[in-house]
């Protein structure tokens, strides 16, 4: 669910309001419609809110003058002079201040004779991250400069540069598990979040240029299709929620297998032995990795290779499914000692979209046959040079290689000639098993239909994945240093928590699960110095935060922040 603004027009009058909208699919393709709608702001919310999230009043001084102000102006020569972007900034500072990181970033880096206190650069990195994810460099010669963060911080943007910034990596990173179990805490706190369920990817980032001085930047497979350049691998554990509890490095080319038993115990170590579910796709499962997580009373709900598929043929063809909703059936299947489950799942979408390429790629290899065939048919052939062309072909479209049965022979004259059919069995499988897939647990007291849900959480970790790349743009990796590279990466980590708890903040304000539009829509807000010429000579400067629209200020009024009217001319450090 997202939100969309809506305005109306009545009585001479526009109107602005928010829809909480809903996205599905028909028959004839997407749908959305209205679940609900979220009011008007308030006048008294447009001229700004007086209660925070954290409960507390925003104070800009001691004593308010509460009294006008009178003083002749001369109107022609009003003028609007340094105009900086603020919401984002201020937004990106607000929810490390609910997070207690902005405390925390100056417990745990000590202060010395720096001209400008490492755990504000630390701020910087972060809210940068989240607000025009970039280089340290662009950080330095741009966001710093449109931004208002000098105003916030106290930091003078001559004294940001991409020297500080780098340096500050290298003193965030030895507080990177530290920073994890505080953000455990934490979020716990402000969501009462629990963590029974855990549920744990890999994905890889590459790099520009050969990262010579990087023991981990390694060629592997790639998830971001760039198998021409070297890469990181990065596993990510989150809660049922998709809050993130932490993640590790490792070298490029590891299999996804092999981080299996590493990233258990590290957790274990950090957060102990609870009764925790462990949820993993089928490619980290190996036969070690199941015998681990039966260890110590660990539980699991893992993937199966769909190879395993065929010792369940039976009962893939019986009818006895469970519905768990509109196009999906499970149905459990316990091992012959007990102590396991098997769950079959069947989707009906899922098997539209297997039947499509299976169609596909019989179709493409269909074609090339007969366009081989032909060609022996025209001129005398080399039978090998044949059956290199028929393997190529058969490998491009492996989806539907099983179906056809192939052979290069000799004719009398020892030209190359085709013989080819597909076959029957491999069909009847491929319709039976289409839309099909099994997942395996040791959980025995589960009806299928929680154990699906339980496993079907792990598009979090693909959604955690994708933000990480796309909004907060964890890759390319511009860094070489192994030390770097992991400061990086911690960073986008705890920009991705800003993220995430923004998207909490909604899901309780009643504005969806999708912070994107929220984000943006506050990322709009200016600040600006308005100059203001008197009679006497002399000239009046404010620092006033641009007023919001009624958009910006409903959802300002739901997530329960105060956004400042003016900020004090104080000239930063």
């Amino acid at each position: 669910m997202y939100i969309r603004p809506i305005t109306v027009n009545k009585n001479g009058k526009r109107h602005g309001y928010w829809a909480l909208v809903e996205s599905y699919r028909t028959p004839r393709g997407p749908r959305q419609r209205v679940v609900s709608y979220l009011g008007q702001a308030e006048a008294s919310v447009r001229c700004g809110m007086r209660q925070q999230a954290s409960g507390q009043p925003y104070q800009r001084m001691l004593f308010e003058d509460t009294e006008p102000s009178w003083v002749e102006v001369d109107t022609q020569g009003i003028r609007v002079e340094r105009c900086l972007e603020f919401g984002g900034p201020w937004l990106g500072l607000a929810l490390l201040k609910r997070l207690g990181l902005t405390d925390l970033f100056e417990r745990l880096i000590p202060l010395g004779r720096e001209a400008v206190p490492w755990p504000l650069m630390a701020m910087v990195l972060v809210i940068a991250r989240l607000c025009d994810a970039s280089s340290e460099l662009h950080i330095a010669e741009h966001f710093y400069k449109d931004s208002a963060l000098c105003d916030l911080l106290g930091i003078g943007q001559a004294r940001i540069n991409d020297d500080r910034l780098y340096r500050a990596l290298d003193r965030l990173l030895p507080h990177k598990e530290a920073l994890e179990c505080h953000l455990k805490g934490r979020l716990g706190e402000l969501f009462d979040l629990n963590y029974d369920l855990l549920l744990y990817d890999v994905t890889s980032t590459y790099f520009e240029g050969q990262a010579l001085g990087n023991s981990l930047a390694r060629r592997g497979y790639s998830r971001d299709h760039r198998p021409d350049c070297k890469q990181v691998c990065i596993g990510l554990v989150v809660s049922k929620c998709g809050m993130p509890l932490g993640y590790e490095l490792f070298a490029g080319n590891r299999h996804d297998s092999t981080t299996v038993e590493e990233i258990v115990e590290r957790m274990e170590r950090r957060y102990g032995k609870a009764d925790r579910i462990w949820v993993m796709d089928r490619g980290m499962i190996s036969q070690d990795n199941i015998e681990l997580l039966k260890q110590d009373g660990r539980r699991y709900i893992i993937g199966t290779p769909k190879s395993m598929l065929k010792r369940f043929e039976a009962q893939l063809l019986s009818e006895d499914w469970d519905t768990v909703h509109e196009g999906l059936e499970v149905k459990c299947c316990p091992s012959p000692d007990g102590r396991e489950t098997f769950i079959l799942c069947r989707s009906e979408d899922r098997r539209k979209k297997e039947q499509a390429m299976h169609d596909r790629f019989e179709k493409r290899i269909e074609e090339g046959l007969r366009k081989i065939e032909a060609s022996c048919d025209y001129r005398k052939q080399d039978p090998v040079a044949v059956a290199k062309r028929v393997g190529r072909l058969l490998g491009q479209n492996s989806r539907a290689a099983g179906l056809f049965r192939t052979d290069v022979v000799k004719d009398a004259g020892g030209a190359a000639r085709l013989v080819w059919h597909k076959v029957a069995a491999w069909r009847n499988w491929a319709t039976l098993s289409e839309g099909c897939y099994m997942l395996r647990t040791n959980i025995t007291d589960w009806s299928g239909q929680e154990l699906w849900q339980a496993y079907i959480q792990l598009t979090e970790t693909e959604a955690a994945f994708r933000i990480h790349k796309s909004d907060l743009k964890i890759r390319p990796v511009w860094h070489h240093k192994t030390e770097r590279v992991q400061a990086h990466i911690l960073v986008c980590f705890l920009a991705y928590v800003l993220w995430k708890t923004l998207a909490q903040m909604c899901k309780a304000a009643g504005l969806g699960d999708e912070p994107r539009r929220v984000f943006g829509d506050l990322a709009k807000i200016r600040v600006v110095d308005v100059v203001l010429p008197t009679r006497s000579g002399r000239s009046i400067r404010r620092r006033c935060v641009t007023a919001p629209n009624d958009h910006q200020a409903i959802l300002l009024q739901r997530l329960g922040l105060n956004l400042p009217k003016n900020l004090p001319l104080t000239t930063p450090s």
